[in-house]
């Protein structure tokens, strides 16, 4: 296996296939509304947000809601949609839309539910599920070099390497967002395709 230097986008050398990242822009644009509506509508927060003792009482629907609501409000929502766009889009790139989803709302939920279990029983917002998609990117970083043959600029395998380090101090620090990323990584881990070998012809 022979390697590159990466693009200018380092990540276009990873991507299957050159897309418009129309998920992202769509999850984006539900989210913002939610937020907008949030915001013209206070009221409405409380009866969407992660709140333990109500899901106790059986409104389950708030690990799901919680999940486009920001308990951050005005603040919240514009750096959560940010982070979405930037991350959003890479990802989609990388992983389609199909493993998009999953990564995504996959590790959301995993953030809400264990949130409400143990971490941060009352809040909302769509953190821990980018969070999720920063765990996966952080993997194929990782694996860039042996995996595709793409050498990527060092600063992105040093922090894709202490993504996971920095998220396990973070779920010490008893912060939320540490486990939906390290479930992205480990999800993307195992489900990597086979590695590309390149031969050469004589």
């Amino acid at each position: 296996m022979t390697t590159r230097p990466a693009s200018r986008n380092p990540f276009a050398a990873l991507a299957t296939r050159a897309r418009r990242p129309y998920l992202t822009a769509a999850v984006f644009a539900v989210t913002l509304a939610c937020g907008i509506a949030q915001l013209v509508h206070p009221p409405l927060y409380d009866a969407v947000h992660r709140d333990a003792a109500r899901i106790d009482a059986g409104e389950w629907y708030r690990l799901v809601t919680g999940m486009f609501f920001q308990d951050g409000w005005a603040f919240g929502l514009v750096s959560n949609l940010v982070w979405l766009a930037v991350f959003g889009t890479l990802a989609e790139r990388v992983f389609g839309r199909a493993r998009w989803l999953l990564l995504y709302f996959g590790c959301g939920l995993f953030g809400q539910v264990m949130s409400y279990l143990w971490l941060n029983p009352v809040g909302a917002g769509n953190s821990m599920c980018v969070a999720g998609l920063i765990g996966a990117l952080a993997a194929v970083v990782m694996v860039a070099s042996r995996r595709y043959g793409v050498v990527l600029p060092v600063q992105f395998r040093v922090l894709a390497f202490a993504a996971p380090v920095l998220a396990v101090a973070d779920t010490l620090a008893h912060d939320n967002h540490g486990l939906p990323l390290l479930l992205g990584l480990a999800l993307t881990l195992c489900s990597l395709p086979r590695l590309v070998v390149s031969v050469q012809g004589g």
